[in-house]
Order: C-alpha cells, then sequence, then structure tokens
C-alpha cells in the first residue's frame, strides 16, 4: 500500500468501566471507518483508565480470540486494525500495561509495557509487572512498532525499533499535564518535541495518541500528532477535546526521505552493541 488513512483517538475513559469503555471503543472505531480510516490509535490503557491501583487485577484481560472483551474488539478489526490498550493478565496472573495490534479479526502483535515510572506522580511498579522486549511487527501497512509512554522517554527504545525494520512507529500514553510555559503545558512540549525529533532522526512516520478527560486530580491533554520522515508534523487534534482526528499519509515518503537523507544505510549498529557491551563490563 502506498497510502494509510490513520485515525487518532483521543478518548475519556471512565476508570474501571470496561464495558463503557468498550462500547466507546467500537462506536468510534465505525465512525473512523465510515471516515475511510485504515487504522485507528487508542491511547494508553484506553480500555479501563489509568488510576487503577488495586483494580488493575479485576480489569484484566487475556487477549485470547474467546476472551469476551476481545471478540467483539477482533470483530470490529475485520472493518478497521486497531490498536487497543488495556491491562493484560498472563497464565501466572501477573498484570501488566499492554497494548493490542488487531486486524482483520486477528491479534497480531501485543506489547507490554517496559518501563513503569515511579517518580513524582507515578507508581506504576507497584501493581504492575514490566514487559522485557521491543519488537517491531508486520501489518498490511508495513512493518510497526508500538511503545506506551515512558518507553518513548527512553531513546533506545525507538533506536530498537528502527532497527527492526518499524517504518511506522505507534506511540500511546496516559500523560497527564505537569509544568507550564508561555503557550502549552510543559508536559505537552516535551511529549511533542521528542516525536518529531525521534521521526526526522528514524525517517519514519510517528503517529501518537493520548488521552483526554480528568482522572484522581489528573488532567489528561489530548494533543494526538502525527509526524512524517522529515519530521515535520501532518496533523494535530485539539488539547483536552475527545473525538477522532484522520490524516491520510503518503508511505512513500519513506523513500524520498531516505534517498535523500540515508541515515538508515549509515547506521553503525554492530558498533554500537560493541560499545555497549564495552559498557557494561565496566
Amino acid at each position: 500500500m502506498t497510502k494509510l488513512s490513520l485515525a487518532l483517538a483521543q478518548i475519556n475513559t471512565r476508570l474501571g468501566d470496561v464495558d463503557a469503555n468498550l462500547e466507546k471503543h467500537l462506536a468510534l472505531s465505525h465512525d473512523a471507518w465510515k471516515q475511510g480510516a485504515d487504522l485507528i490509535i487508542f491511547p494508553e490503557l484506553s480500555l479501563t483508565g489509568y488510576v487503577l491501583q488495586d483494580i488493575a487485577a479485576t480489569v484484566a484481560h487475556r487477549p485470547t480470540p474467546d476472551d469476551t472483551l476481545f471478540k467483539k474488539l477482533l470483530n470490529a478489526s475485520n472493518h478497521i486494525d486497531m490498536v487497543v490498550g488495556f491491562v493484560e493478565e498472563d497464565e501466572r496472573y501477573r498484570y501488566y500495561i499492554s497494548s493490542a495490534y488487531l486486524s482483520d479479526g486477528n491479534i497480531t502483535h501485543i506489547h507490554r509495557k517496559v518501563y513503569l515510572p515511579t517518580y513524582g506522580i507515578f507508581d506504576e511498579k507497584r501493581f504492575f509487572a514490566a514487559g522485557d522486549r521491543f519488537r517491531s511487527f508486520d501489518t498490511k501497512f508495513g512493518r510497526a512498532g508500538i511503545l506506551i509512554c515512558e518507553d518513548f522517554w527512553h531513546a533506545s527504545s525507538p533506536y530498537t525499533l528502527w532497527m527492526d525494520g518499524a517504518d511506522l512507529m505507534l506511540f500511546t500514553s496516559a500523560s497527564p499535564g505537569r509544568g507550564v510555559t508561555e503557550e502549552i503545558l510543559g508536559s505537552a512540549m516535551w511529549v511533542e518535541t521528542v516525536n518529531r525529533t525521534y521521526a526526522g532522526l528514524f525517517t519514519t512516520f510517528v503517529a501518537h495518541a493520548n488521552r483526554v478527560g480528568f482522572e484522581d486530580g489528573l488532567n489528561f491533554w489530548g494533543g494526538a500528532t502525527i509526524y512524517d520522515p522529515d519530521g515535520r508534523l501532518v496533523i494535530k487534534a485539539p488539547y483536552n477535546e475527545e473525538g477522532i482526528t484522520v490524516a491520510e499519509l503518503d508511505l512513500n515518503q519513506l523513500r524520498r526521505t531516505r534517498t535523500r537523507l540515508p541515515l538508515l544505510r549509515d547506521e553503525r549498529s554492530d558498533l554500537v552493541l560493541k560499545e555497549l557491551h564495552r559498557i557494561s563490563e565496566k
């Protein structure tokens, strides 16, 4: 495919109410499909809410075709590919902040959040286990990779996806507003700067979906964005407004940018690996 119509969903999730959140996912996915979107991205923990703490286990699901939650989502994915955020329970009853990529009635990929913040207002490690891998995966639009919030505050995460073949980076978050500048929230400015930088440095598309609304005293600011391989802004959703934002991506931009700026061709991953081994052995 040379074109991808991508929808970013920034929603006000109800804390702990999976059924209500599921209905919102299905309705917005249908709306995006009617607008011609091929893929819709929902924020971090979009099916559960963020400040779960002790109720994490009660809203957890296993991403299987016969799960009551995923059965409906997988049916919807026959019309539009989806990235959804949820609490994942594994076979030994560990709980993860996860995102699932669903397509044509199948679970294509699961990413478990690797970096769990435990500073400032964050306390994720008390309630969740950490993921242990970054993997790119194949979609009908090309190779993609998913990162969840704190994951993309570490440069090694998108770098690993880039080296694993990702041309489309899908970032999800439940980013609360923190800090103040003259124009926008400090956290919004930081995220937008980082996403633009990754798009240009890795000559890839970076799409970011962040939630909106208030929860347990936190304000989630929205402001979903897509940047192209030149680091240029393709589209930006409003701050603090619920809804979907749709943009058409020209996937041929990858070829044009990398012909002009062959950073991927010249990358020395073998050298990076050698130096990391040297540093780790000190």
